[in-house]
């Protein structure tokens, strides 16, 4: 489980106001339950890249307590998976490389994943694509190898930052149903960051809308709309409820 309590990020103002104090995120709570997926939506600038960054260990001026599976989050106790909205890829590093970099520095005894075959296969990552660049790959091809590394890792947490943000929308839902497929068979608390409603009610079991900034929990909504492609009209009148706690025009409840 991730279990957020009370949370409060700060980072340094800039130019003339650099030694002031910017509150990013104020009182912030949240539970993500072992195996279970949370799409987290928001206006821009209200800390949803922040939080990903302080569950994933890399950020860590703030106030109040992050825990995974009841313990403080330790990078170096926990395989963590983070996806950054650019991939992450290494440019001068090739897909071979860039997709045993997590785990060669979780495991530097084993520079080779065990399941790596079976996952490069699952995912459609064939030799001719392993010697080849980042810059040298469409962006759904970026994509695989982005999430090639972080199961290949088999993480107690994965973090998207706006993973399918760059795709073209047939490209996107294709990605999607590769991150479940993946997502299924690890079992892996997931934690996704989305400016998209509808990808948010697609990929989330829970759905947690924040405030502008600093960003606070507005809503947390029970969805039961996740992994379903739907287009009636009770899905509609769910995206345009959420689209008006993100515009402040209406009240969650």
């Amino acid at each position: 489980m991730i279990r957020v309590s009370h949370l409060s990020a700060f980072y340094d103002g800039a130019g003339k106001d650099k030694n002031e104090r910017v509150t990013a995120l104020e009182d912030l709570s949240l539970e993500v339950p072992k195996g279970g997926t949370c799409a987290i939506i928001g206006p821009s600038g209200c800390g949803k890249s922040t939080l990903l960054r302080i569950l994933a260990g890399i950020a860590s001026n703030y106030e109040g307590e992050v825990s995974v599976a009841g313990a403080s989050v330790d990078p170096k106790a926990l395989s963590i998976g983070f996806i950054p909205q650019n991939y992450g890829l290494l440019p001068w590093k090739t897909v071979r490389d860039n997709i045993r970099l997590s785990w060669k520095v979780k495991h530097p005894e084993s520079p080779v994943p065990p399941d790596e075959k079976s996952m490069l296969a699952r995912l459609g990552v064939d030799a001719e694509l392993l010697s080849r660049f980042p810059r040298e790959l469409s962006g759904g091809q970026q994509q695989r190898a982005s999430l090639a590394r972080a199961f290949l890792l088999r993480p107690d947490v994965l973090l998207m930052d706006e993973p399918f943000s760059a795709l073209d929308a047939i490209t996107r839902e294709e990605m999607q149903e590769v991150f479940f497929e993946l997502w299924r068979a690890q079992a892996v608390t997931a934690v996704i960051v989305t400016h998209d409603i509808e990808e948010a009610l697609y990929l989330g079991q829970s759905v947690v809308v924040l405030s502008p900034a600093p960003g606070s929990v507005s809503a947390v909504l029970d969805n039961p709309y996740f992994a379903r492609r739907e287009t009636s009209g009770d899905f509609a009148a769910e995206k345009a409820r959420l689209r008006s706690w993100l515009t402040g025009k209406g009240a969650p409840v």
